[in-house]
């Protein structure tokens, strides 16, 4: 054995072969180099400190669980929430989907802190009794700016009468520190019997419970009179077929949850949009209700893009159609408008 202990001078490999004397080439001795030579050189390298960038804008902590409070005489309800990382996008700014989601946790809120929330979405106890549920029939935002990953936001919701069967819903996002408005939102809730599946009149009964805390004020967001145009299904730009709902999109009302449709409709919006611009405003009108079944189109028509160049435009318009795949125009489950602006204008 040679001085590193290492190898036999005259020894079989363990697959039983010969090995000749590592020294020797065809029998004539050769000139011995020493293994420390052969052997990797192992360096111990101090790791570099990591350098934060102090100047980066780092999101705000917060503490505590904001329950929301009654101001405004008791008619405006009001909560801080805090925008957590999973709730934006690439750009960390909130998504739609999640501005939707909290301005229904706001309306939910508010019932309960008023105390009429007995059980489903919102039912008062005099619907419980008479097996009502409330679903959304339309819904306007208009967007200002989007709130960014650790902002702290202000929610004001407040709640009216809407003519004789509805009730409508106020909702506000704005700075808590600089009382700049970002988002407003205007929502009209109509009643539905939760086993006939048809919608009901307001009972007298669950007026008497809800009008002591409505705020006689209009529309925070003007009511759209726009028509809806009869859509050629031929001359349509952009469909996506197969759209199904998953168990985890249903509420507990046993249908889609109306905020699932507005993802639906973005579905079918195109790429050069979703990448170029950010949604300013839109207005959707619930025509039908979506159960876990149902398989679903969506359809999006861009309006009025010059010599089909989108992206050179500050601004545009869509129109959009949620629909029943096998159904044709007696499937429509939703229809709306969007506005988007160009994401060069700095917003």
């Amino acid at each position: 054995m040679n001085v590193h202990g290492l190898i036999k001078a005259t020894s079989s490999s363990f697959w039983g072969l010969h090995v000749k004397d590592p020294t020797k080439v065809n029998a004539t001795k050769v000139g011995y180099t020493s293994w420390n030579m052969c052997l990797p050189t192992i360096r111990t390298i101090a790791p570099k400190p990591m350098m934060i960038n102090q100047k980066k804008k780092l999101p705000k902590m917060v503490s505590g669980l904001d329950l929301g409070r009654m101001v405004n005489d008791g008619l405006v309800f009001r909560q801080n929430v805090y925008i957590r990382s999973y709730e934006v996008g690439p750009d960390q700014k909130t998504s739609i989907d999640t501005i939707m989601n909290h301005l229904q946790e706001s309306i939910l809120n508010h019932l309960k802190k008023i105390g009429v929330l007995q059980d489903g979405f919102g039912s008062t106890p005099e619907m419980c009794k008479k097996k009502l549920i409330w679903v959304m029939a339309k819904m306007q935002v208009v967007v200002d700016r989007f709130p960014m990953w650790g902002d702290v936001v202000q929610i004001d919701a407040w709640k009216a009468a809407s003519g004789k069967n509805g009730m409508c819903c106020n909702m506000m996002f704005c700075d808590p520190e600089t009382r700049e408005i970002l988002i407003k939102a205007s929502s009209i809730l109509v009643m539905m019997n939760k086993e006939t599946r048809k919608l009901s009149k307001f009972p007298y009964e669950v007026q008497a419970e809800l009008e002591p805390y409505f705020l006689n004020t209009p529309l925070l967001v003007k009511q759209d009179t726009k028509k809806w145009p009869k859509q050629d299904h031929s001359t349509v730009d952009y469909v996506s077929n197969g759209l199904t709902p998953r168990w985890s999109d249903l509420d507990i009302n046993q249908h889609v949850n109306n905020v699932k449709y507005i993802g639906w409709i973005l579905e079918s919006v195109p790429e050069t949009i979703m990448e170029n611009y950010e949604l300013a405003s839109m207005t959707l009108e619930y025509c039908r209700e979506c159960r876990k079944n149902s398989v679903l189109q969506s359809r999006t028509s861009v309006i009025e893009i010059d010599n089909g160049n989108i992206a050179n435009r500050d601004h545009i318009d869509c129109q959009h159609l949620l629909q029943l795949e096998i159904g044709g125009d007696n499937g429509e489950i939703m229809k709306g408008w969007t506005k988007w602006r160009s994401k060069k204008l700095g917003h």
